[in-house]
């Protein structure tokens, strides 16, 4: 009904670590070449758990955004933008909470997660239990078919669905519809028409999923239907309701395999990352003071590569033949632990390189990325005025 269309945001937290890179942008350099792209500064999301001290935001921003350049994220490409500038995510997470139930976000899974731990933060607000919702706005104001996400956030597009579902049934009643979508049938021609019908009655009568697909797969074929005859159709084929907020599959995302320096998670609060534009002495330091096998205390004895969390690097950054020669040496004590961490420290160097080189001109003229920005805000805001131009209309709220 609506285009294909990937919508997908991060906190501003501000540099980004190579953890982010491995896990996210990467994705998002892929995607952009293969599908309309949304990518934004989720600023409010931020003061979810940051309420109390906002200061540190409009800087994480900025930084954020030049990371997402410097990364490869290409703005002829893909719509960048601040979250906080396209007003109508606010304004349809309002609309959305006055008919969600308040169970379904109490049954959110990173609810009680997140209040676990960070016990250090008071978190029982709304903004914290209504999180998942404005995240539902996020996506639904765009109509986005997408959202690329770790296997940790599938029960939030999960949510989307119920929400989008339940708001198509609340409000997708348009006076006449039944007769106006039969009427839009035969602008498909007889034969097509016929067929239709019949793919519809398969789906509601017996469930049969298949029967959807082929139906929608000609949906999208037809050239002669308007939008409005074309949302009526897809409305018509799963109930008597129009189509008004699309529901968004989850686009599972692998999970960065680039852990932190000491072998656990890669995050700036732990003090193990390295971040996505750090200078190379800083890099050289750092992995050169990396922790390995605590088995091989002098150079002369052998160790385990699977307890070394410098092998872990070699994963991700070395071919099978510099893998092959490190796992040998180790285990044999043939190399020492700073020969084996040579060929990581010349392959992030590597990586970064045109990182660093991307981002120059962004450090040397702010201005470039405000317009990107801006730019972005602009495209986004348009498709979300549509949007709510339909959810208000829908609504009985277009007066």
């Amino acid at each position: 009904m609506y285009p294909d269309r990937v919508v997908s945001g991060m906190r501003p937290t501000g540099a980004l670590h190579l953890g982010h890179y491995h896990g996210a942008l990467k994705n998002w350099v892929k995607l952009q070449s293969e599908l309309p792209c949304l990518f934004f500064v989720a600023d409010w999301h931020a003061l979810t758990t940051h309420y109390d001290d906002p200061s540190v935001i409009e800087t994480s921003t900025w930084e954020m955004v030049i990371d997402w350049l410097a990364a490869g994220v290409d703005p002829s490409q893909a719509t960048l933008f601040i979250q906080s500038r396209v007003p109508e995510h606010a304004e349809l997470h309002l609309l959305l909470s006055m008919a969600t139930p308040l169970g379904w976000l109490e049954r959110v899974p990173t609810y009680k997660d997140q209040q676990e731990k960070l016990a250090d933060r008071d978190l029982a607000t709304y903004g914290f239990l209504g999180y998942p919702l404005l995240q539902a706005a996020d996506v639904l104001i765009y109509r986005a078919s997408q959202v690329p996400v770790g296997e940790d956030q599938v029960p939030h597009i999960e949510i989307m669905r119920e929400i989008a579902r339940r708001f198509n049934h609340l409000y997708g009643k348009e006076k006449g519809f039944e007769e106006k979508a039969l009427a839009a049938t035969k602008k498909l021609g007889s034969k097509r028409a016929k067929l239709y019908l019949e793919l519809r009655t398969q789906f509601q009568e017996k469930g049969d999923d298949e029967a959807l697909e082929q139906a929608k797969a000609m949906l999208d074929d037809a050239q002669n239907l308007s939008m409005i005859d074309r949302e009526r159709l897809f409305g018509y084929l799963e109930g008597s309701r129009k189509l008004i907020l699309t529901e968004p599959q989850a686009m599972l995302t692998e999970a960065s395999r680039l852990p932190g320096l000491d072998g656990a998670k890669m995050s700036k609060s732990y003090g193990n990352a390295i971040a996505l534009r750090e200078d190379a002495a800083s890099v050289t330091k750092k992995v050169k003071t990396m922790p390995t096998d605590p088995q091989r205390v002098r150079r002369s004895d052998p160790g385990d590569p699977d307890k070394c969390p410098v092998w872990q690097f070699h994963q991700v950054y070395s071919t099978p033949e510099v893998k092959e020669w490190a796992a040998k040496g180790c285990r044999s004590a043939g190399i020492g632990c700073l020969e084996c961490k040579q060929p990581v420290i010349d392959a992030i160097l590597q990586e970064q390189q045109p990182m660093l080189e991307r981002a120059q001109p962004y450090l040397d003229d702010p201005s470039l990325v405000r317009a990107i920005v801006a730019d972005g805000c602009d495209k986004a805001r348009k498709l979300a005025q549509d949007t709510m131009r339909d959810v208000r209309e829908a609504m009985g709220l277009g007066y």
